[in-house]
């Protein structure tokens, strides 16, 4: 298996050193200020298509807008093997944590009237969340040790991941999370509100990035402030101005044609069609997650990096100030966070308002590529979207593959769009 792996990264390589090394043809240098020329048409196109040719994945799309211009589709493979029904720029995806940036500008529009401060406690609002306590460990009879938190959990904490909240698999306290079960989809937002305000905290307020629920919470939070159900709240202040009708919780009968399969890859070019997450989408549930949940098409999507690179304004509609997007794109975490979860492999980022900030160049080939000042999000199924202010571009990948990226297909997506590192340095 790795031997077949190292070879599909191996083809890659030459793939893009290939397409690197083309002659322009004079009818094209009008291209070569941008990043997404000819010859990056070329290297994406054969990097998609490596991936599928190999089997590892089933199908996938990108779109890529620069400079107000769409200079970049294509898809390929299948999204749906066993219909036949290929990939293409209607399919509706998962996003999954995708959502995630949807529901920080949906609490950021919010935050312009006047509603909150970024640093008021959550109990100010919400006291479900007045009386946290942090896990320190167990006693002799394997009941939870618990402290009083250091400081109140702030609406910022939400917004950059360092609530202290913790994950069913965490092994300190993943029991006691699972037990408790606060985003079980018949819960409604004020009922995980209420369970997860009893459900000990991982760490102190401010100490740690940890991922996990926290964009929930600011889900509840929309609506606890709006007085308005979150889904109904996202869908008035987001997504309807922007045009974005194809991004849904709950898909209805007459799109599920559009809608794609989900493939587990259990092996080099084995995938496994995933039977479980499809009813997430085809009923309604209590839960309207914040973190999680919408599904979407890639031109729906890149509606809205097209809002973020334009600084909250797209086709006359305003949905945030030019000042707070880039405060929602602004590293949050001081240096002394230094337990960061899973964060340094996303590169050399920090983390603002619901986005990875990329804070300096790769420091070597290995790490994933993109530009200083970039903001950006993926998605369990190996989505990926990012927005690039210094380029005007915007990009949105689009793939249903669990787990989360095991083939290395952001990597090489992203020096597929920008070349090689070793040529930028």
């Amino acid at each position: 298996m790795r031997i077949l792996r190292s070879l599909l990264t191996f083809t890659i390589f030459l793939l893009l050193a290939c397409c690197k090394e083309t002659p322009k043809s004079d009818a094209r240098q009008d291209d070569s200020n941008l990043v997404i020329n000819e010859r990056a048409k070329g290297r994406i196109d054969s990097v998609l298509k490596a991936f599928v040719d190999s089997g590892n994945i089933a199908g996938v799309s990108a779109l890529i807008f620069e400079k107000d211009k769409e200079v970049y589709f294509n898809a390929f493979g299948d999204a749906d093997r066993e219909a036949k029904k290929p990939m293409d720029r209607h399919t509706i995806v998962q996003i999954y944590s995708m959502t995630k940036p949807i529901t920080g500008t949906a609490l950021m529009t919010l935050y312009e009237e006047g509603k909150f401060d970024l640093d008021d406690p959550v109990a100010k609002y919400a006291p479900e969340f007045a009386n946290m306590k942090v896990y320190v460990g167990e006693d002799a009879d394997g009941n939870p040790i618990l402290e009083e938190t250091n400081r109140p959990i702030t609406i910022r904490d939400l917004t950059r991941h360092t609530a202290g909240f913790g994950n069913a698999d965490n092994s300190k306290l993943g029991k006691l999370i699972a037990k408790a079960d606060a985003l079980n989809r018949n819960n409604t937002l004020e009922k995980m509100a209420e369970i997860m305000g009893k459900t000990p905290l991982l760490f102190h307020p401010g100490e740690q990035w940890q991922y996990g629920p926290s964009v929930d919470v600011q889900a509840f939070m929309v609506e606890r402030i709006s007085g308005q159900p979150y889904g109904d709240y996202v869908r008035e202040h987001v997504l309807d101005p922007l045009g974005m009708q194809q991004t849904r919780y709950l898909i209805p009968e007459n799109d599920r044609h559009r809608f794609a399969a989900l493939y587990r890859r259990t092996g080099e070019g084995i995938l496994e069609r995933d039977t479980v997450t499809y009813g997430n989408y085809t009923k309604p549930w209590p839960l309207t997650r914040g973190g999680s949940g919408l599904t979407s098409t890639i031109d729906d999507y890149m509606r809205f990096a097209q809002m973020l690179v334009h600084r909250g304004t797209i086709d006359s509609v305003q949905i945030l100030r030019p000042e707070t997007v880039e405060l929602m794109a602004t590293n949050q975490l001081a240096d002394s966070v230094t337990e960061r979860h899973f964060l340094p492999s996303k590169g050399q980022v920090g983390f603002g308002i619901d986005f990875a900030v990329r804070v300096a160049p790769p420091s070597s080939s290995e790490e994933n590529n993109g530009v200083v000042g970039e903001f950006f999000w993926d998605g369990a199924a190996s989505t990926l979207f990012w927005v690039d202010p210094k380029n005007e571009l915007t990009a949105v990948l689009f793939v249903q593959l669990f787990p989360y990226d095991p083939i290395g297909l952001h990597k090489s997506f992203r020096d597929a769009v920008y070349g090689p590192i070793e040529s930028n340095q």
